[in-house]
């Protein structure tokens, strides 16, 4: 049986599910990369999901479709936010594994910086599993 965390690292896309502050489930469909023994999600730092983690660090993940639809079953896990240190790192992973997608991403930075402007600010989270 393949572990859990082969599985999410080779999917396209993890079901991130964080919860509120009532318990409810907010499931968010996001890109993954494996870096060591954990899973790296890059988001913008004002994101619900950031809010709702430095809450409470218990999350739930599973392999997803595009749009969110869950394959195979949820996995208790643990995330935490990273810090500037890994945001590099995790955003090269991403366009080694997503490519033309993950540089997409990226064109509101290099329109601000033609502009003069600050860049978009971005965040990490790390997701372990027991």
């Amino acid at each position: 049986m393949t572990a859990p965390l082969d599985v999410l690292a080779k999917a396209p896309y993890m079901l991130l599910v964080t919860f509120r502050k009532d318990g409810t489930p907010v499931p968010t469909p996001v890109w993954t990369v494996r870096i060591g023994t954990e899973l790296w999600v890059w988001t913008s730092p004002t994101a619900g999901k950031v809010k709702r983690i430095r809450r409470d660090a218990h999350v739930q993940v599973s392999p997803c479709t595009r749009t969110g639809g869950q394959i195979g079953d949820l996995v208790d896990a643990t995330a935490r936010i990273g810090g500037d240190a890994e945001t590099s790192l995790v955003l090269g992973a991403l366009v080694e594994k997503y490519g033309f997608q993950a540089r997409i991403t990226q064109l509101p930075n290099l329109v601000n910086r033609l502009l003069r402007k600050p860049p978009r600010p971005a965040g990490t989270l790390a997701i372990s599993m027991p």
